[in-house]
């Protein structure tokens, strides 16, 4: 069974976008409904509407894949070898003076290191490493959707994986934002997400 868009754009419009929605927001949450009907439809569906909630809050709800907030500079001194924080940037895999910039956050969920790159390189088959221009195809909607249910659901963030928060026995949306980042926000991610999971609640 598919999700009923019909029901799931009257409700998110209403509840999550304020009663209006952009052809860019409607466009982008196609494109990851649609990726979850192709590959991940039988798994549940807490996952997808946690994967929306983090979407939203990830991307200032334009649910595109966007560029980190930041620059140059703010990449380099978060993310790079010679940056503030060098020990933050070795477990990232940033051993190359410039990688803070090169492999800084793109995405929905916002792909992070060279590290998290290269292995989003193997298992999808494209060049994420060899230039800015190849990182930039993580900003891709279809490639930037299969990156955020793959390392969702395979701890490739953090190590934590949808499936340690949502199971048979477990249903801890507040906790969940250990997948991608558990200072930012927890109890308001798992908020959009649970609107998310309102809107999926009608099938077709």
């Amino acid at each position: 069974m598919g999700i009923n868009r019909r029901f799931f754009f009257d409700f998110s419009r209403r509840v999550l976008f304020k009663g209006r929605m952009r052809q860019k927001q409607v466009d982008g949450l196609n494109f990851i409904l649609d990726t979850w009907e192709a590959h991940y439809a039988r798994k549940d569906d807490r996952w997808l509407a946690y994967a929306l909630g983090t979407t939203h809050h990830e991307t200032g709800a334009t649910m595109q894949p966007i560029n980190e907030y930041g620059g140059r500079r703010y990449f380099f001194r978060m993310y790079d070898i010679e940056g503030d924080r060098p020990r933050v940037a070795r477990q990232l895999g940033n051993v190359h003076p410039g990688d803070g910039a090169l492999f800084h956050g793109r995405g929905y969920v916002q792909l992070t290191g060279r590290s998290n790159y290269t292995k989003m390189q193997r298992k999808f088959g494209v060049d994420l490493t060899s230039s800015e221009e190849a990182a930039d195809g993580a900003l891709e909607p279809e490639l930037a959707a299969k990156i955020m249910f793959y390392g969702m659901e395979h701890g490739v963030f953090t190590g934590k994986k949808l499936g340690d928060y949502f199971n048979e026995d477990r249903d801890r949306w507040v906790q969940a934002r250990s997948i991608i980042n558990p200072g930012d926000k927890p109890r308001l991610v798992a908020d959009y997400a649970l609107d998310y999971y309102a809107a999926i609640s009608y099938t077709t």
